[in-house]
Formats: C-alpha cells, sequence, structure tokens
C-alpha cells in the first residue's frame, strides 16, 4: 500500500518535541521550506528518542524523518496562508497531554526534569511553537481531504487488491453493554469519612501530626497513598475533578483545605507550593464504604431494569441513558471502549477486565447478566452492573460481510493519502525549498528536490 508523506510525519514531531540531555554537537540548519527551517538535530533527537522507547528504527530514518518534516513544513506554510485558526486552549491541552505522558514514562516529574535537564514549565514552552505546528499542519490536511468520500464499489475495489494470504486474522470480537449502578453509603457512615478528614486537619494545623504521615496511612486513593498523598497538577489539565482543581487552587501555599465532596469520595488538600497555573499538593481522600443493604438495594434496582430490557418496555440505549451512573459508558449507549485510546467498542477477550469475563461465560448475544457486583478500578469505589453482549464475531480471515467497515476505513484512508500526494505534487514547486547536499540523495526527498524554486545546495 502506497503511503502519503503525511501518513507518517506526526512520527517526527511526537519524538523531536522531547528535549534531549546529549545534546547533538554539530547544529546546522539541513533544510528549509519557506521561511521554516528543519536542524540537524531535529532528525537526531527524533532517532534517539525512538531508540531510547525500543521503536525499530530504519536504516533510512534519517531521509524519512526529513521527508515527513518537509511534509509537515509545508502543511503549516499553508495553514497560516489559509489563515486556518488554532486555539490555545487546544495547544494547551496537548502541551499538558505531552507532559503528562513523559511524566507516567519516567515515574516522576523530578525524574522527568533530571532526564531532561530543564523544569517541566521549560518543556512546556519548549513544545509550545511544536505543537502549534503540529495543529496547524493537522488542520490544513483536514481541509485538503475533508471532502473524500468513498462508495461501496471503491471498497470492493479495494479488498479484491488484497492478496488472500495477506488478509487480516481476527480473533473472536464482542460488543458489550453495561448499566452501572454505584450504590451511596449510608448518611451515618460519609459523616464518619467527613469526621476522620476534621481530625486530620486539625492534627496536622496544631503540629502534631504530618499531612504526608497520615496520608500513607490513611488516604484510600492508590494512586498517591504510597507517596505521602503528592500530586503535580495543573489548572488546565483535564482529567482532574473540576471541583478538585478549585479547591487546590483556591488555597495559599501551605494551607489545608476544609473538607468537601467530588464524585470520588470525600478529600483535604494540602498546598505544597504554587507557580502560576502548576502545583504541588498532598491531598487525602476518604471514600465512605457502602455495605451489603445499600449493594443490595443497587442489585434490586438493576433487577427491576432487567425484567423492563427482557420484556421490551425500555431498549438497553434508553436504559443506559436513564440509569446508568458509569460515565464512561454512559455517552456510547452503555458500550464498553478499549482502553488503548482507539475508542474501539469490538474487544477481544484479553481486553476485558476479569470479572467481566466470568460474567459473560455463559452469557449469549442479547441476554442479560445478572446485577453483579464488582469494584470500578476508574472510580476506585464498589459498583453493581448488568452487562450485555450485544454482539460477537467468531474468529475468521477479514471479509467484506463482517469486517466491512474496518476495510471501508482503510481503503478511505488509502484515497486521502492519494489525494494529500496530488496536493504535494501541484504545491512543492510553489515552496521556496533548500535541501542540504548532506541529504539531497536521499530517495526519500527526491519529489522535494525536482521543480522547486531554488537549487539544492
Amino acid at each position: 500500500m502506497k503511503k502519503s508523506l503525511f501518513s507518517l510525519c506526526f512520527l517526527a514531531i511526537t519524538f523531536a518535541s522531547f528535549a534531549q540531555t546529549k545534546k547533538v554537537v554539530a547544529d546546522k540548519i539541513i533544510a528549509t521550506v519557506g521561511d521554516k527551517i528543519i536542524l540537524k538535530s531535529d532528525i537526531e533527537n527524533s532517532i534517539h528518542d525512538m531508540q531510547r522507547q525500543n521503536i525499530d528504527v530504519p536504516a533510512n530514518a534519517s531521509c524519512l524523518l526529513l521527508q515527513q518534516a518537509l511534509a509537515m513544513k509545508a502543511l503549516v506554510l499553508q495553514a497560516d496562508k489559509d489563515s486556518l485558526p488554532v486555539s490555545d486552549d487546544d495547544v494547551n491541552a496537548e502541551i499538558d497531554n505531552r507532559v503528562r505522558y513523559y511524566i507516567n514514562t519516567y515515574g516522576s516529574k523530578e525524574i522527568l526534569e533530571q532526564i531532561a535537564g530543564k523544569t517541566v514549565f521549560q518543556l512546556k514552552e519548549e513544545f509550545r511553537p511544536v505543537i502549534r505546528d503540529q495543529k496547524l499542519a493537522q488542520a490544513e490536511r483536514d481541509k485538503i481531504v475533508g471532502d473524500v468520500r468513498i462508495t461501496p464499489k471503491e471498497v470492493e475495489a479495494y479488498y479484491n487488491k488484497i492478496p488472500k494470504d495477506s488478509l487480516k486474522f481476527y480473533e473472536s470480537q464482542l460488543e458489550v453493554g453495561q448499566i452501572v449502578i454505584y450504590p451511596k453509603a449510608s448518611r451515618d457512615v460519609e459523616n464518619y469519612a467527613i469526621d476522620q478528614l476534621k481530625e486530620y486537619k486539625k492534627e496536622v494545623e496544631d503540629g502534631s501530626k504530618k499531612f504526608e504521615t497520615l496520608a500513607s496511612l490513611f488516604s484510600d486513593d492508590p494512586g498517591s497513598k504510597d507517596n505521602g498523598g503528592l500530586y503535580e497538577i495543573n489548572r488546565n489539565e483535564k482529567q482532574w475533578d473540576p471541583v478538585f482543581l478549585a479547591k487546590a487552587f483556591s488555597l495559599k501555599d501551605g494551607q489545608i483545605s476544609n473538607v468537601f465532596k467530588t464524585k470520588f469520595g470525600y478529600h483535604i488538600i494540602q498546598m505544597v507550593s504554587r507557580r502560576g497555573d502548576d502545583a504541588t499538593i498532598r491531598h487525602i481522600l476518604k471514600i465512605p464504604q457502602v455495605s451489603s443493604i445499600e449493594i443490595n438495594a443497587a442489585k434490586e434496582k438493576l433487577d427491576s431494569i432487567r425484567t423492563q430490557l427482557e420484556k421490551g418496555t425500555i431498549s438497553f440505549g434508553e436504559a443506559v441513558a436513564k440509569y446508568s451512573e458509569d460515565d464512561n459508558s454512559k455517552f456510547t449507549g452503555g458500550r464498553i471502549t478499549a482502553n488503548d485510546g482507539s475508542g474501539s467498542t469490538f474487544l477481544t477477550i484479553d481486553q476485558l477486565d476479569k470479572d467481566l469475563v466470568l460474567m459473560l461465560k455463559d452469557l449469549k448475544v442479547g441476554q442479560y447478566s445478572a446485577p453483579t457486583e464488582f469494584m470500578d478500578q476508574s472510580a476506585r469505589k464498589k459498583a453493581v452492573r448488568i452487562v450485555d453482549i450485544l454482539s460477537k464475531t467468531e474468529p475468521h480471515r477479514e471479509n467484506l460481510k463482517d469486517d466491512y467497515d474496518k476495510v471501508a476505513q482503510r481503503a478511505l484512508e488509502e484515497k486521502k493519502n492519494a489525494v494529500l500526494d496530488e496536493w504535494f505534487n501541484k504545491m512543492i514547486p510553489t515552496f521556496y525549498i533548500n535541501i542540504s547536499k548532506d541529504y539531497a540523495s536521499c530517495p526519500e526527498v527526491e519529489k522535494w528536490t525536482e521543480n522547486t524554486i531554488t537549487a539544492t545546495k
């Protein structure tokens, strides 16, 4: 399958955006597109990052990465000419995601800063122009291929070109729907959790206990319990509960909040230090424990919903919208999505949690399970659910009957890539392009060195 110049170009950005501890000593401009430059270090640092992350580096990596970078710069230039908008909010959100990825990869903010030789603030500022260009390039690509459509005949023609022994093999896949209810603890239990947190706050403020000690001993948050309740947060990060963020950023250094409630439970927060939109905090979470009484009440409610589903007086989607309390599946019609970021609702057995696998063991398509208690790891609390197998495929070679949507998506991408390549072929001669003689012999950049306004040096 032919690959577009753009089909891989974001790979270069993903890795080049992370500053290396060991910088390339000899740096120079190796290519120019309009007023956009590409440095030798951009290419070398991308390769170093790929090696560090155990990504296979092809023999022609330098040439391939330069090809991708040239495509990126051309798209950015055209996006600027077309005045395509890129909001600061979008850029900031991507910066936060990028920093969070590296913090998770290396284990902590401190380790990241040590490896990079820069503070997180400095890294974010370094990411900003790179990510803005990435957003602009994506916007221009979307403008170029946004109206590309594909017909069933084109899908069939694409499929027929694939050698039969190269067709994908799919394991059995399931679409699983769920309706989830979180039992509510009794008021007495909630009051007990509140009183505990009030006592912890008092002990820290009177100097008899340290906040981090209390967090390590008593917090119900496994994500911070082992490091004394410590978190690095940013006001603009979307993964934090908005109530939690608002409460944290209302505090002064050293101050401890009053007890407050989020969807996870009850909290107190201590502000350790704050630097603009970044802050270091400690917190203690107490999750009021539900008893068998509340769990059984939730099971009875779900059993009643199950009866309505079996009688056909309500559809599964309607029941999800009306009764389910799980934010992750409520807006997908109850469908559980893959946790790999793809958003796919078609899952293999190994993508399901072990409790769910047991529930599905004797269930057939269209049947509803009995209400079952489980521990919701994302919400960090006990829950009760009923599940439904919405669809199930048997292991098979790819075919148009069972896998039309997947084949159509790939065929559409190939058509978009062809349109994008046509755009590059048309637009390359209109850009000022200069490529260093050290890279001009790369076959991957041949089309960039032909019919350009300026001669290659």
